[in-house]
């Protein structure tokens, strides 16, 4: 049986905004989380600098998934 779940566009406005700042920080990351390997062979100084820019910006990316999750599951939470 489906289901028709509706946004308000106020919601569906946060929702976008939620996965639009989620998309960027996590195409960033990625750039940053490939950079290393590269790195490391070239500059070491360059690779440490990455390697703290990735423990850093990984909690945000968890953050964020985080958030745009509750949005969903608050609207059709998972049948168990």
């Amino acid at each position: 049986m489906s289901t028709v779940i509706t946004f308000s566009a106020e919601e569906w406005l946060a929702l976008r905004s939620k996965f639009s700042e989620a998309k960027h920080t996590l195409n960033n990351a990625l750039a940053v989380f490939m950079a290393p390997s590269e790195l490391a062979h070239r500059d070491p100084e360059n690779f440490k600098k990455l390697q703290k820019a990735i423990e850093t910006r990984t909690p945000e990316i968890i953050r964020l998934m985080q958030e745009v999750t509750e949005v969903f599951e608050a609207k059709a939470p998972v049948a168990e």
